[in-house]
């Protein structure tokens, strides 16, 4: 069962943004939305069946950065998706 994300909570905001194509860091979703844990965030709406993923990438200052984008699931996840509904597990 898919969960729902009320609209008066920081997840949906950060949902918001991510459908528009926003992508961000977790110090830009904490100065934008007040998330203090963007990887909390991302796995509830990973819940509510968005395909939301974590892109590791070093930045100019030689800092490792990871960024959150909405995507398109790839035919291996949504494969596994409905193995997992076929067994009862989802």
């Amino acid at each position: 069962m898919l969960k729902t994300i009320s609209k008066e909570t920081k997840t949906f905001k950060m949902l918001t943004a991510l459908k528009a194509g926003e992508k961000f860091t977790a110090s830009e979703a904490h100065k934008r939305f007040g998330i203090k844990n963007i990887a909390a965030e991302a796995s509830r709406i990973r819940q509510a069946g968005y395909a939301v993923y974590a892109n590791s990438h070093k930045a100019g200052n030689g800092v490792q950065v990871t960024e959150y984008e909405i995507g398109m699931p790839s035919r291996r996840v949504v494969a596994a998706g409905y193995r997992a509904i076929q067994l009862g597990l989802a």
